[in-house]
């Protein structure tokens, strides 16, 4: 697993936590356990290194994903009845002024 993928994966954890303190986290703490386990030096080839550090980016994708999700989720979810403008704000239109 590349050190990158392990400092997104701790980060994206990070942003999950509800106080954003991942010191007792379990999956933190398996992340770790498991970076540690397969680390290989440049000499050694190693099969399960690499399936680690495709496993660790499909987790950080997902991780990613789940959190961008619930942000639009947040942003885009029905709050009931919007009003023209609110929903033309929303999509990105202005609406044409009134001229008197």
């Amino acid at each position: 697993m590349a050190s990158k993928t392990l400092r997104s994966l701790l980060s994206e954890l990070r942003q999950a936590s509800p106080n954003g303190c991942i010191k007792d986290n379990l999956a933190a703490r398996y992340i770790l356990a498991q970076y540690k386990k397969y680390q290989t030096t440049d000499q050694q080839l190693c099969k399960a290194r690499d399936e680690v550090n495709f496993l660790g980016q499909t987790y950080l994708t997902y991780l990613t994903s789940l959190r961008k999700h619930n942000e639009l989720h947040k942003e885009f979810h029905g709050r009931g009845e919007r009003s023209v403008k609110e929903t033309a704000d929303l999509v990105g239109f202005k609406l044409p002024t009134d001229p008197k």
